[in-house]
C-alpha cells in the first residue's frame, strides 16, 4: 500500500510540474479563477479580499485569467459584466461560460450566450484581444444537447465552445458510451475538467477517477484535459467551505475567502493560443 502510494504521489508531482508555468505565487502553475453572481464568497478568515469592482487580488496571488458565468437556464448573471470589466483592468485573460439547465431549449440558451458575450465584446475597448467562450453543461444531459448547444454557438460565432463537464456518473457512462461520431464532434472542443477530490465519483460503471487523467479517461473522448477545475465550495447552511484537491491549500494565495480555481495544461504561449481559437475577438 505504502508502495502504491508513493507512485501516485510521484506521478502527481510530475502531472503538476507539467502543468506550466505562471508566477511564482502560484508555485510554476497557470492558474484560472472562475467566478458568478455568488463571488465574493462570505470572509472566512484574514487577508486580502476582492469583489466584481476589485479584483487585484486575484491577479496579485497568481491567478492570469477570470472566467465568468454570462448565464444560466435563461438568466443573465448580474456581475459578469464588472468582473470582466476588473479583470481586464489588471490585465487578466477574460473569458465567460454558461451553465445550462434542462428546463430551458438549448438554442435558446446558446442565442443568450451568444448575444451577450457579443455585446460585451463591443461594450468598450479590451485590453485583451479575446473573450474565451464555455459551455457549462448540467450533469443530466444528453449528447444531442450539448451537440445542439455547441453547433448554435460555432454557427452563430464560429467557435467551438471549451466543454466543461462535472464529475457525473450520467455524463461519464453516456459520453463513454457514445458513438466516434458524436466524440468526434465533442473533440473540436477543449475540456475542463471538474475534480477536487482523489476518492470521489466511484459508481457502478467507474471506480473514483483519483487524477484529471483518469476523469478523462473515463469520458473516453478526449486525449487529456485542458483545463482543472481542482478547487471550489461545498455548500453547508449557505456557508460555502474550501472544497480542494488533495496537496492544495483550502485558500488561493492570501484570500480572506474561498474562490473557485483552476490550472492550465499547458505553456502561456499554448493558452493564449487556446483563448484566440475559442474565443471571440474583443477588438
Amino acid at each position: 500500500m505504502i508502495f502504491y502510494r508513493l507512485i501516485f504521489t510521484a506521478f502527481f508531482a510530475l502531472m503538476l510540474s507539467q502543468c506550466s508555468t505562471g508566477g511564482a505565487a502560484t508555485g510554476g502553475r497557470t492558474e484560472i479563477v472562475n467566478v458568478s453572481a455568488y463571488d465574493p464568497k462570505e470572509k472566512q478568515r484574514g487577508g486580502r479580499g476582492y469583489s466584481e469592482h476589485d479584483v487585484s487580488a486575484l491577479r496579485d496571488n497568481g491567478a492570469v485569467a477570470l472566467i465568468a458565468r454570462v448565464g444560466k437556464g435563461g438568466e443573465l448573471d448580474e456581475k459578469c459584466a464588472d468582473f470582466l470589466r476588473s479583470a481586464d483592468h489588471q490585465r487578466m485573460m477574460v473569458g465567460v461560460y454558461y451553465r445550462t439547465t434542462q428546463s430551458v431549449s438549448m438554442i435558446r440558451q446558446a442565442d443568450q450566450m451568444v448575444a451577450r458575450a457579443q455585446a460585451l465584446a463591443q461594450s468598450r475597448d479590451w485590453a485583451q484581444s479575446h473573450l474565451l467562450l464555455c459551455a457549462d453543461f448540467d450533469a443530466n444531459s444528453t449528447t444531442s444537447q450539448m451537440i445542439q448547444f455547441l453547433d448554435r454557438v460555432k454557427q452563430s460565432t464560429g467557435v467551438d465552445c471549451v466543454i466543461y463537464l462535472e464529475n457525473s456518473e450520467h455524463l461519464r457512462v453516456t459520453l463513454h458510451n457514445t458513438p466516434e461520431s458524436v466524440k468526434n464532434r465533442l473533440r473540436r472542443s477543449p475540456y475542463w475538467a471538474a475534480l477536487y477530490s482523489h476518492n470521489t465519483g466511484a459508481c457502478k460503471a467507474f471506480p473514483a477517477p483519483e487524477t484529471p487523467t483518469g476523469l478523462t479517461h473515463q469520458y473516453n473522448v478526449w486525449r487529456n484535459w485542458s483545463i482543472w477545475q481542482y478547487g471550489g465550495v461545498e455548500w453547508t447552511n449557505r456557508r460555502s467551505l474550501p472544497k480542494v484537491y488533495r496537496g492544495f491549500s483550502p485558500y488561493f494565495g492570501n484570500l480572506d475567502r474561498p474562490v473557485e480555481r483552476n490550472i492550465f495544461r499547458g505553456s502561456p504561449a499554448e493558452l493564449q493560443m487556446l483563448w484566440t481559437r475559442h474565443g471571440i475577438p474583443l477588438r
